[in-house]
């Protein structure tokens, strides 16, 4: 399943740098295996460039360039169905085939998250909204369901817009346990909407080695070169693998969870001395995929004695995506006269109306709980006999599946 980590965390990386260009002093926190899902299962029903392009952009297109998934599906079904013409018969066979996306593997590691334990509530979710009057292939509907747990909803965006709003909101809030509300806001979905994936992701659970809140003390936390503000800062001290990227003064600390099955990497910068950014910008500027596995891989950490002081935050961040994915090379599927939904639907004007990603992460000293509904060397040195990890300024976490390496949660943190 390292097959599914790699192109999620290259997608993650991706979008992580879109969303950060104008965003210096900003929080921000997404599900990149969230939308990356999402994603997946809009493929499920394009072809040929449409499909391709959705390859590219979640880093799956191989260089044989073999036809996709999405044809796959399709090739049992002819160009142009007349009216009223019955489909060939379904069969879950057809949701089998291997193309450039590899949809068995992504439901597998789906399933893998969903088991996890008690001491974990992770639950992802899917739901496809489509303008009543679209027939959709039934071969679509039961790979979505089969793989993805995808489930259509037949809505009126034209005629009773504001109330299929509300139903999916409704729906969203529903299955994250009220954490992530209002999806859609009020303007976002318009009465010329055609399809709206809704995708959501819920995840709570329990550090495994928790903070004493007796211990959590107020603290200033360095917003910038000029600004203090007062968080409340957990502390414990206690054994875990740390790792330092030498050439930053970075620091990276490994905070597990529950039986250690998903853990909390965080990158923190070099305190410079007027405290600002700008080992956070080195940090982003060097971060691509294998630097990234090499500094949080077990290999470069060592375990030690850490004192470590983390606020205790809260951050939610809403993305529409539509214009993100378009830069990223995602173009056709939103453009009328390009877009190929064909292995969706018997329609030829179908076209995706809206990507929105909402993504809530809570950090305490219990543990966490998260919701979404898209060069440098590190070396060992010789470690004192305990280490401070003091992150009292801006500092890049992610959520990661310890099995696979896949991240489930990236984010940054300016401001508590």
């Amino acid at each position: 399943m390292g097959s599914i980590s790699r192109p999620v965390t290259e997608f993650c990386l991706d979008l992580y740098n879109k969303l950060n260009r104008n965003a210096e002093d900003t929080n921000i926190v997404f599900s990149p295996m969230s939308i990356s899902v999402a994603l997946s299962l809009i493929h499920l029903g394009a072809k040929n460039n449409t499909a391709a392009q959705i390859e590219e952009v979640l880093h799956v297109r191989n260089a044989a360039g073999r036809g996709s998934l999405g044809s796959d599906l399709a090739s049992t079904a002819p160009e142009v169905e007349p009216e009223g013409s019955q489909e060939q018969q379904p069969s879950l066979s057809q949701c089998n085939k291997d193309g450039d996306l590899n949809h068995k593997a992504l439901q597998a590691l789906l399933l893998e998250l969903q088991n996890l334990g008690e001491r974990y509530v992770l639950t992802l979710a899917n739901n496809l909204f489509i303008q009543q009057g679209f027939e959709l292939r039934q071969q679509f509907l039961l790979c979505s369901k089969e793989l993805y747990g995808a489930m259509l909803q037949t809505v009126d965006f034209h005629g009773a817009v504001e109330a299929t709003r509300t139903k999916i909101n409704t729906w969203v809030e529903r299955e994250t346990q009220g954490k992530i509300k209002e999806l859609f806001a009020p303007g976002v979905i318009d009465t010329n909407a055609l399809l709206v994936l809704a995708n959501v992701i819920y995840f709570k659970a329990s550090w495994e080695y928790k903070f004493e809140e007796q211990k959590t003390v107020q603290r200033d936390f360095k917003l910038n070169e000029n600004e203090k503000k007062p968080v409340q800062m957990m502390y414990q001290k206690g054994t875990f693998k740390l790792g330092y990227v030498e050439e930053m003064g970075a620091q990276v600390l490994e905070l597990p969870y529950a039986q250690k099955l998903l853990s909390m990497i965080i990158l923190l910068p070099g305190d410079v001395a007027d405290g600002s950014t700008s080992g956070l910008e080195q940090i982003e500027s060097t971060m691509t995929y294998e630097n990234l596995m090499l500094w949080a891989s077990s290999e470069h950490m060592v375990e030690t004695t850490v004192e470590v002081y983390l606020p205790r935050f809260k951050l939610e961040g809403t993305f529409n995506l539509n214009e993100v994915l378009q830069e990223m090379g995602m173009t056709d599927i939103f453009t009328e006269s390009k877009a190929d939904l064909s292995a969706m639907s018997f329609s030829k004007s179908l076209v995706l109306s809206n990507v929105v990603h909402k993504a809530y992460v809570e950090v305490n000293e219990e543990g966490t709980v998260a919701a979404a509904g898209t060069g440098a060397v590190t070396v060992r040195r010789s470690l004192p006999l305990t280490e401070v990890f003091m992150a009292d300024h801006p500092f890049l976490f992610f959520i990661r599946h310890n099995p696979t390496s896949t991240i489930l949660f990236f984010g940054k943190l300016c401001s508590p």
